[in-house]
């Protein structure tokens, strides 16, 4: 009997590429590959690459790198790269590293096990890409970026009793920074069924938590006919479903956060109120060069009707861009007024990286000096932290429901093997990390903790043992 193939496979960039990825393993799976934690060790390298940001790319070809004298050792290795850059750069891959056997586009995911046997039986450099925007008509450019999301590997998760689920492919809003319109393809919703029938898999599968995925998720919608489902109905036939705990949503276009979203958010006990809605920039005149199609007073409308709806259990995250071109430190300030104003919970803060095949990159200078986006960036992250900080003491001395995840970065190892006591992590419902000592047992539970302590990022608590006087935030 021949010894299973042994797949390693390596993942930069978002939660759809994490999703992809835990795809593309089940399907090798029902080929008989086996997971392995080490390159040198399997016979068939991938990697899932990102193309949002400059340094992704920059890891990936460093992996590259580091693999062509094992390529020249071993050359019946097989050498994949997957995912946006794939889609982005097929040509400039086999250039920079033509050792490479294949380059399949996130549409093409499917292909990629009868492709790993083709380039083993015949040799040679195979590709699979979905078409280009302009490469013909809509329906077609839409079917070659489908992907094939019911196969599905629990150990490819953040954990056993959380998953992804994607409800929504590509993009149609064309900011001038961002490629993923050109590399994930047209936006379309997936039929509900489907979303439903996964849903139910992963809940008999153990899974307590889904995220909903799409590139603006709150966009999405389906229509059959007369019928058109939009994301607050989706949710309304998730909440349903037996086994499931929590249902969030990322990542959501500010115009699209609609009163019935809200209200769905709202109404549903397992729709979590926590809402991540990327900002980008507190100028009016960035946003415009961006093209991001919402001004500042939209985003602003936008809070309101989500403090209106939702009230203090609202946990409303953003993202934000320094050094977009133009920028000048009026704008920048202006990023530092809205992060004080909307108090988010947290920001993800990014420096402006040009990407090629960009409206930004052909049109607008990357006029702002590295070391300006490097200040932009801290000053911006310093005022959020001291804000999450800030907002988190009004957790102290209260109980919390929290899904416990896990063994934390910093619990002992020893203690782990042993099933001693350990630090524990999980999240409250509204996302907010939380870290306490406890049995691994618990693991996979829902629990109330009592939090003791706070710092930006992190709730530190204990598990509540007896009903507790404090007050408990059941929703927290």
């Amino acid at each position: 009997m021949n010894a299973p193939h042994r797949l390693y496979i390596e993942t930069v960039g978002c939660q759809m590429n994490m999703l992809d990825s835990e795809m593309v393993v089940a399907s090798l799976r029902q080929r008989g590959y086996e997971l392995t934690g080490s390159p040198a060790q399997a016979d068939t390298i991938l990697f899932n690459t990102c193309s949002v940001r400059e340094q992704a790319e920059n890891k990936t070809y460093s992996a590259l790198g580091r693999l062509k004298q094992e390529k020249l050792l071993h050359p019946e290795k097989i050498v994949g790269v997957m995912g946006c850059m794939a889609q982005k750069d097929q040509r400039l891959i086999f250039q920079k590293a033509p050792f490479v056997d294949l380059v399949v586009g996130p549409g093409q995911l499917q292909q990629i096990p009868d492709l790993i046997e083709k380039a083993r039986r015949e040799g040679g450099q195979h590709t699979a890409l979905s078409l280009g925007r302009r490469d013909g008509a809509v329906n077609d450019i839409k079917r070659s970026h489908e992907t094939f999301d019911p196969l599905r590997d629990p150990t490819m998760r953040p954990t056993p009793f959380q998953a992804f689920l994607r409800i929504q492919i590509g993009c149609d809003k064309f900011c001038t920074y961002c490629i993923v319109p050109m590399t994930r393809g047209p936006e379309q919703g997936r039929p509900p069924s489907q979303v439903l029938d996964e849903a139910r898999i992963l809940a008999e599968q153990g899974c307590k938590e889904i995220t909903l995925l799409g590139q603006t998720v709150n966009s999405y919608q389906f229509r059959d006919g007369e019928q058109t489902t939009r994301l607050a109905d989706l949710l309304c036939q998730l909440d349903a479903i037996s086994g499931i705990e929590r249902i969030k949503f990322v990542t959501n276009y500010p115009k699209d956060m609609t009163y019935d979203l809200l209200s769905a958010v709202r109404d549903l006990p397992k729709v979590s109120p926590y809402l991540h809605v990327p900002l980008q920039s507190g100028s009016d005149d960035v946003l415009k060069r961006m093209k991001r199609g919402y001004t500042v007073s939209d985003y602003r409308d936008m809070m309101a009707r989500i403090n209106e709806t939702l009230g203090a259990q609202a946990a409303v995250s953003s993202d934000f861009i320094v050094g977009f071109c133009g920028e000048t430190e009026a704008e920048f300030q202006a990023s530092v007024d809205m992060i004080k104003e909307c108090r988010f919970k947290n920001s993800f803060i990014f420096k402006y990286s040009e990407r090629p095949g960009t409206r930004a990159s052909d049109h607008l200078p990357d006029d702002v000096p590295f070391e300006i986006k490097k200040r932009r960036n801290n000053e911006l992250l310093a005022v959020q932290n001291q804000i999450s900080e800030d907002d988190n003491q009004a957790f102290l001395g209260r109980n919390v429901d929290v899904l416990v995840e896990g063994p934390s970065k910093k619990a002992d190892s020893d203690a782990q093997l042993t099933g001693a006591p350990v630090q524990l992590t999980g999240r409250t419902h509204c996302d907010r990390i939380v870290v306490f000592d406890g049995n691994q047992r618990l693991i996979g539970q829902t629990i109330p903790i009592g939090i003791y302590d706070v710092t930006a990022h992190t709730l530190m608590g204990t598990v509540v043992t007896h009903e507790s006087s404090s007050e408990y935030i059941s929703l927290a």
